[in-house]
């Protein structure tokens, strides 16, 4: 009897509860829509079928300028490593060591005696020689000797004279002379020495003008040309220089996918030093150019997109960017001066959606440098 008791209180509470959430106290929006207008977001949401508040930009045109920062090396106009071009002992050292030079100045001279010796025997051979070809001349004329026999002595003579001309190449050999004005480096050897082609005598540099070498990502490539200025740091200086572009590598690095550039730097007054490391920035391009905020533009897979409002209307369209800075796209093509573009809220944006413009943004003020290797 208990028992029955038992289970008859227990299916009334139970009974007690379901009633009470039911119908005394149902949860609120049980018999109709959600709070709110729908499942999935309110008025405005993003599938709720309401105007989307968005930021704008009003496009405009701005002198844009983009600066490539590089390493480069400063080289010295003209270089080269003095050897001799045979082996001999040196009888004249003209080196001043870390002074200037002229085109043309004797530097080193070696031992020729031997190379003059055999000159002035080949001199009196060709002498001799001559005055047999002119007596076998007079010969020839009378009919005294046969034209084979006068070419004999004829060809003997040139032979002379061409032996003279290969030992005067050689007394060229032992005299090394400056091939270009500028300033000699240390010496690596003595007067009396006995060098060979493979000895370094010293290294003659020309420094009164420089040129420093340094590399740009390809796709900067168009942008620079012969006569394009760049500015230069060297450590310890505190104000930049100038250079001129004057030569650019016709090809690609594969490696590196980088262009080299040359440019010429003036040095009359030697402050700079051939190797010195040098910070190079180079201004790739400095117009008039159609710029929106980087936040407006969409990436596509083989494109870029940007939504232009018109008419309160998203209006989504491809543009052509070029060069980028650290708030702003440049816009080659798609869009015109004046144009809104959205900023803010492109993930809620469908095609012909109704927006708001809520606010406009400005352009930052300053734009950051391209950092490269």
């Amino acid at each position: 009897m208990k028992r029955w008791i038992a289970i008859v209180l227990v299916v009334l509470v139970v009974g007690g509860i379901i009633v009470y959430n039911k119908v005394l106290h149902p949860a609120p929006g049980a018999e109709g829509k959600p709070p709110g207008g729908g499942a999935k977001g309110g008025p405005g949401g993003a599938r709720g079928g309401g105007m989307t508040s968005i930021n704008g930009f009003v496009v405009v045109s701005k002198r844009l300028q983009e600066d490539i920062v590089s390493s480069g090396s400063l080289l010295a106009a003209e270089q080269v490593d003095i050897y001799p071009e045979i082996s001999a002992r040196i009888t004249q050292l003209n080196i001043r060591e870390g002074q200037p030079v002229a085109k043309g100045a004797l530097l080193v001279k070696l031992f020729d005696a031997d190379l003059r010796a055999q000159l002035q025997k080949l001199q009196a051979q060709a002498d001799n020689a001559r005055r047999t070809e002119e007596r076998n001349k007079q010969l020839l004329d009378r009919g005294g000797i046969s034209q084979q026999e006068y070419d004999i002595v004829t060809t003997n003579l040139r032979s002379s004279l061409a032996d003279i001309e290969l030992v005067k190449a050689n007394l060229q050999r032992t005299e090394i002379r400056a091939p270009f004005s500028g300033v000699i480096g240390l010496r690596n050897v003595s007067s009396g020495a006995v060098v060979s082609p493979n000895t370094l005598i010293a290294r003659l540099q020309q420094v009164t003008s420089l040129k420093l070498d340094f590399s740009i990502p390809e796709k900067y490539g168009p942008f620079v040309h012969n006569g394009s200025k760049i500015l230069f740091l060297v450590d310890g200086a505190n104000n930049p220089s100038q250079g001129i572009v004057y030569a650019i590598e016709p090809g690609v690095e594969e490696q590196t996918r980088n262009l080299r550039i040359r440019a010429r730097v003036s040095n009359t007054s030697l402050q700079y030093r051939p190797g010195t490391f040098a910070r190079v920035t180079l201004t790739v391009q400095n117009e008039q150019s159609l710029v929106v905020p980087t936040q407006a533009v969409i990436p596509q897979t083989r494109s870029n997109q940007v939504v232009v409002i018109k008419n309160g209307k998203a209006k989504f369209t491809d543009v052509k960017i070029g060069l980028r800075t650290e708030g702003t796209v440049q816009v080659l093509e798609g869009l015109s001066r004046g144009d809104t573009v959205a900023t803010t809220g492109l993930l809620f944006l469908k095609p012909d959606s109704p927006v708001k413009i809520g606010g406009m943004i400005t352009l930052p003020q300053s734009e950051a440098k391209v950092a490269t290797n």
